[in-house]
Order: structure tokens, then sequence, then C-alpha cells
């Protein structure tokens, strides 16, 4: 399993947003949406705003692979699904550090339901 260079984490984890695109069973990208990424530790997440309504997040859940913009980093990607509520505590952390500034936004992004769509992405 690749790993993310401590470069492409702080670009990325830094970055206000991410552009991601799912890969579709055919092995072609699907259009590119623009979400919020959150960095804890060594690792990034994603969390579909429309919970599992969200049209990207149900589609990237279909071949759980796909690519991301961020930070002037372009990566290939898997989506791993975390349900680690310790965890998830963590990221809520991070996504009211990153976003608070937006509190009318970010407040959605730390529900139960949005976080059940938490995604790792893992670099391959």
């Amino acid at each position: 399993m690749a790993n993310w260079t401590n470069d492409e984490l702080n670009k990325i984890g830094s970055a206000e947003e991410l552009q991601i695109s799912g890969l579709r069973p055919d092995g072609t990208l699907r259009d590119r949406v623009t979400i919020w990424v959150v960095r804890v530790g060594e690792d990034l997440y994603i969390r579909s705003a429309k919970a599992h309504s969200g049209i990207w997040y149900n589609k990237a859940l279909v071949t759980h692979k796909g690519r991301i913009w961020a930070g002037g980093v372009e990566k290939d990607v898997t989506f791993e699904e975390i349900s680690d509520a310790a965890l998830n505590d963590k990221i809520d952390a991070e996504y009211l550090s990153k976003y608070g500034h937006m509190p009318q936004f970010v407040a959605p992004m730390v529900t139960d339901e949005v976080k059940e769509t938490t995604l790792k992405l893992e670099p391959r």
C-alpha cells in the first residue's frame, strides 16, 4: 500500500477544498465535485454533506476508487469506509477547527448522519 508523503499531507490537509472524482466500473472518471477535507495525523478524511443521499458519495462507493485534486496535488485514491467512533470524534474536531469560521456550514458536517459517510483517502 502506498503512503502519503509529508508534502502531500501538508498540501491536501491545508487546502480549503478538495475536488473528487469517483472511478466508474469501466475505468473512466466521473465529473469532479468540490468538497471539504481534513487531516488527522497522517491520514486524510472526507464526508458527504448530504449524508447517504450525496450523489458523489454513493457513486464513490461503487468501486471505492477515484482521484482527488487539492493544494496542487493530483492523486489516485481508494475510499475506505470508517466507522470508528473515537476516530470520528477526532475528525469532528478537525472539521470544527478548520472550518469553524463558517459555523452554519460546518455544523451539519459533524452530525451523526453525516459521520456515517466518513471516508479515509488512501493513496494508490
